[in-house]
């Protein structure tokens, strides 16, 4: 090749290069890995008897999550980190707490990302715990992995870490949730809602919800965020899968209008079964996928809404 063409040539590789990887998920730690996996292993460890709603280790589990928002600098949205309320279900009342953080926003302060998991399962069922690793420790305890990533690199939009009770129950918390916000519901500009994020044999990540609107659908189908795992839009009603916009606490805000994108995998043998247990997740794909939704909350907080 000759001389005058070599300045040109490279120019245009090492280009090429730092637009691909731009791509990919960020190789810089965005949060303590190991302490994530410690998360989630304690929280369906047998101490926390299952996580079911009203009882004592849904109890603990709250006082769990406040604990880490505190611990991680995250602000209570309201007075306090715990929204109470109350619902009854097949004739028992149940007294029982939304815990939501709040990270102001640097750019949009008045407006509001709202990230999700519900922190209940199945409880204690003839003797036998359902820990629920993957329903849902996993997503709850990606929402400490947010709060870790937003201490350095703070949010533009405002953001609200939601960990939502009663979800096995009708999806209760994220219902009162929005029915009774405590920001202008119009206020409100986006869900992101984490729901079994931690294993799958085929390395695959599901997102429902892309295909309601042009932006998102850009935003997780132009971008490739992972060598490790696949992320997929479907699930979504548009497409012969189950359809999962019903599935989980992001119904609650699509019913009122506000868009959103729900994370998952393929149910497994041990959904809502006792052996949902740390012991059968996948912890470098669990990792990944927290990785890959940082990644694309990363490009919907660009967004002008």
């Amino acid at each position: 090749m000759k001389i005058k063409y070599l300045i040109p040539f490279f120019l245009f590789y090492f280009l090429s290069i730092n637009v691909n990887s731009q791509t990919y998920v960020k190789t810089t730690s965005l949060f303590c890995e190991t302490s994530i996996l410690r998360h989630l292993k304690s929280l369906s460890s047998d101490a926390f008897e299952g996580r079911r709603t009203g009882t004592k280790g849904a109890l603990k589990t709250k006082k769990y999550i406040i604990n880490q928002f505190y611990s991680l600098g995250i602000l209570p949205l309201g007075k306090s980190y715990e929204q109470r309320f109350l619902f009854e279900e097949k004739r028992r009342e149940y007294k029982t707490t939304n815990v939501l953080g709040l990270i102001k926003g640097t750019e949009n302060p008045r407006e509001y990302i709202v990230i999700s998991a519900h922190y209940d399962h199945e409880g204690v069922k003839n003797g036998v715990v359902y820990n629920g690793a993957d329903d849902n420790a996993s997503g709850l305890s990606a929402l400490f992995g947010f709060g870790e990533y937003f201490k350095n690199n703070p949010p533009k939009h405002s953001v609200i870490l939601a960990a939502f009770d009663g979800e096995e129950l009708g999806l209760q918390g994220s219902r009162y949730f929005v029915n009774n916000s405590i920001v202008p519901l119009e206020k409100i500009k986006m869900n992101i809602n984490m729901d079994m994020i931690s294993r799958s044999n085929k390395n695959e990540l599901y997102v429902v919800g892309a295909q309601c609107s042009k932006k998102l659908k850009h935003i997780v189908e132009y971008y490739k965020y992972s060598e490790k795992i696949k992320l997929i839009a479907g699930h979504d009603g548009y497409d012969n899968l189950e359809n999962w916009t019903y599935a989980s606490d992001h119904t609650n805000f699509y019913k009122k209008g506000i868009p959103f994108l729900y994370f998952g995998v393929e149910n497994h043998k041990d959904y809502h079964e006792p052996t949902d247990d740390y012991e059968n997740i996948h912890p470098e794909f669990y990792v990944e996928a927290i990785k890959v939704i940082i990644s694309v909350f990363d490009k919907i907080d660009d967004l002008h809404f």
